[in-house]
């Protein structure tokens, strides 16, 4: 620093006293502040600095420290100032040039100020001042360059304990040791990782080392348990004696000064890590800041050790999902597949590979028309292309082939469904085969046997016809001669009775087997009045069965309508021989008409036991009977007779329905249309 030049200063001033350096820098503390941010704002052109001048919070005690030692001499500055500002200028990032620079700006400012004020300091001060300036600045840029070399030194010592990729707790340790072998003043270090609600030590050197692992602090407990809590850095001065320190080891070790501060990922606290010494009561800030340094360098790798294990545990899961996938894609016994866009195999089972006649190592990569041979590739490319144009499924497809398992014809039902991801983009065709060969077989021969059984019923119903009809005539013809006795005409009587029983049970036959070949049971309508068709069908019977009285009741006048006469006089002859078959014995059997709007309602009731109600849901099916199956019952019947009621009312689009209940017997209820209801009625 120079004097300034003697002709700026006019007659006056060189004639009054001149200040001391001290008693300058005192009076113009203020003014030269201001002066300095001033020019670094400058220094900047005039743009916000991004960030604080670091001299900013320490240039008033600088400029209180260099009037001091202008006075007392150069023992007077306090290197413990000089140290701050180095170890600010670190946390803060700045370079040795930026630390000169805005040295430079306070020796400039200092520089200006006298010359504003035209004054001259006394002999020899801006001398002194200047070699002060230069001692703060010569061992402030020092601390800051052994700091900085020694952060560095430190951190490429670090890097060196990663190159083997060890474990995590093998790297905490040394990268503790690391520490230690940089600060001198430090005994003993660990990292306590948050477990849970508590901190647990993971890693562990210097003093207490075995006896401290393992050992836990509850978080919000203990100095560093509350720490942990309130993310934030500790220190206990003498923790030998503090009652904050839960880890007796560290207490019996005599340990003076102890330093922890949380690890921290972004906002998600990790653990804790401390160091302790045995020798001195306070750290250094270089010693601070190189724990700062270590700390943040292990929760790096501690959350990079945690994200590969995750990673690791995710990718071994999937493997296992991949694993257990296949495994049930191998064993199913449908086929199954994948395929992209281009119709490719990305995934296939072994069953779909067998059945292609290929391997599973073959179809990958391959496509359809590369694996699959012969007339049925068109169909199946047509449904694998509707469903990607589409986005729908196509279902129940049927494929009929080559059966390379069974060795001959083959037919496979296929199912093709889009693949999508999450968002609903189309990934692909996803396919399932099932071999119905087996299925399809067993159809055709259960068909065949129906069809057989069928068509050997009708020809026997029809054969039969012809001889019973013989018989009935010769037994009418007999029964009018004139010299019977009684016994005879009796027996003319059973023979006519059985024939008329098994008229019936040959004409349900016929029916039976008409409806099942699909013919169905076939009408002829005409104009015909239900009354007397009734009455007629009533008489027939009366006279086979002239022990039981069988009454008519007719309600309203008109009950004339479309029907069959031939096929209305067998539902009313299957309904009353099965009220008389069920019924008590001696009682009547009724028989009531009703005319209606539209229906004509036939009711046959008989006073007989309720049907059992585990009967009801299956009265209509064919061959079973409205009772439980008696062995000595002499009435046994096919069970045909209410199926073939229920054929012919619905073919006359009318209803039927049975009501039944102990004490009034049973009623078996049907509404016969006037004329045939329209296409589409769904009768009541």
């Amino acid at each position: 620093m120079q004097e300034p030049d003697s002709h700026s200063v006019d007659e006056h001033a060189r004639g009054g006293p001149r200040p001391s350096a001290a008693e300058f820098l005192r009076a113009n503390h203020d003014a030269l502040l201001a002066d300095w941010e001033q020019a670094v704002f400058q220094h900047l052109s005039g743009k916000a600095p991004a960030r604080p001048p670091w001299l900013i919070d320490h240039l008033p005690e600088l400029l209180t420290t260099l009037a001091d030692a202008m006075e007392l001499g150069p023992e007077a500055l306090d290197e413990r100032l000089e140290v701050a500002h180095a170890v600010a200028r670190l946390d803060e990032g700045f370079n040795l040039g930026e630390v000169a620079q805005e040295y430079a700006l306070l020796r400039r400012c200092i520089l200006h100020r006298l010359e504003a004020q035209e004054q001259r300091l006394r002999s020899g001060d801006l001398t002194r001042l200047g070699e002060t300036l230069d001692r703060v600045v010569t061992r402030t840029m020092t601390l800051f360059w052994d700091m900085k070399q020694r952060i560095l030194q430190t951190l490429d010592n670090m890097a060196e304990a990663t190159l083997d990729d060890p474990d995590m707790e093998t790297l905490l340790e040394r990268l503790l040791t690391r520490l230690m072998e940089s600060a001198l003043t430090v005994d003993t270090a660990a990292v306590m990782m948050l477990e849970g609600d508590a901190l647990v030590v993971r890693a562990a050197v210097g003093l207490s080392t075995d006896e401290v692992k393992g050992l836990r602090v509850p978080v919000g407990q203990g100095v560093s348990g509350q720490a942990a809590l309130e993310r934030r850095p500790f220190f206990v001065r003498s923790a030998a004696t503090d009652p904050r320190v839960l880890f007796g080891p560290l207490r019996r070790a005599g340990l003076r000064a102890l330093y922890g501060l949380p690890l921290m990922d972004g906002e998600r606290l990790l653990g804790m890590a401390y160091m302790g010494s045995r020798t001195a009561f306070d750290f250094s800030d270089s010693d601070v800041r190189l724990f700062h340094a270590v700390a943040e360098r292990a929760s790096g790798h501690i959350a990079q050790t945690e994200l590969r294990a995750r990673e690791h545990e995710a990718r071994k899961e999937a493997e296992r999902s991949l694993a257990l996938l296949d495994s049930l894609l191998d064993a199913a016994p449908v086929g199954i597949a994948f395929q992209d866009h281009e119709l490719r195999y990305l995934r296939i089972n072994g069953t779909l590979a067998r059945i292609n006649g290929h391997s599973v190592e073959a179809h990958r990569g391959r496509t359809l028309h590369e694996m699959v041979r012969g007339g049925v590739v068109t169909s199946i490319e047509q449904s694998l292309r509707q469903v990607l144009e589409t986005g729908r499924p196509v279902q129940d497809a049927i494929i009929e082939a080559s059966n390379p398992a069974h060795g001959g014809p083959g037919a496979w039902r296929a199912d093709y469904f889009p693949v999508r991801t999450p968002d609903g983009a189309l990934l692909g065709v996803g396919v399932t085969v099932v071999d119905i060969t087996d299925h399809k077989r067993a159809e055709a021969a259960l068909q065949q046997a129906i069809d057989f059984r069928e068509e050997l019923i009708a020809i026997l119903g029809h054969d039969l016809r012809n001889p019973l009809h013989a018989v009935n005539a010769s037994a009418f013809m007999l029964g009018k001669a004139p010299d019977l006795d009684t016994s005879a005409r009796r027996s003319v009587d059973r023979i006519r009775k059985a024939t008329a029983r098994m008229t019936r049970m040959i004409n349900d036959i016929l029916d039976f087997a008409r409806s099942r070949l699909g013919g169905g049971i076939p009408v002829t309508r005409q104009r015909m009045n239900m009354v007397e068709l009734c009455q007629g069908v009533l008489d027939e019977l009366q006279v086979v069965y002239p022990e039981r009285p069988l009454t008519l009741e007719v309600r309203g006048e008109d009950l004339w309508g479309q029907w069959d006469p031939d096929r209305v006089t067998q539902v009313l002859g299957n309904l009353v021989v099965n009220a008389l078959q069920h019924a008590k014995n001696d009682t009547p059997v009724h028989t009531t008409l009703t005319g209606e709007v539209t229906d004509v309602v036939m009711r046959v009731c008989n006073e007989g036991d309720p049907i059992p109600e585990e009967l009801l849901p299956h009265l209509f099916d064919p061959f079973k009977g409205s009772r439980q199956a008696d062995p000595g019952n002499k009435h046994r019947s096919l069970g045909l007779g209410l199926y073939i009621v229920s054929e012919i009312v619905q073919v006359h689009q009318g209803s039927v329905r049975v009501d039944t209940g102990l004490g009034q017997g049973t009623t078996f209820t049907v509404r016969w249309p006037r004329v045939p209801p329209p296409r589409g009625y769904l009768p009541p």
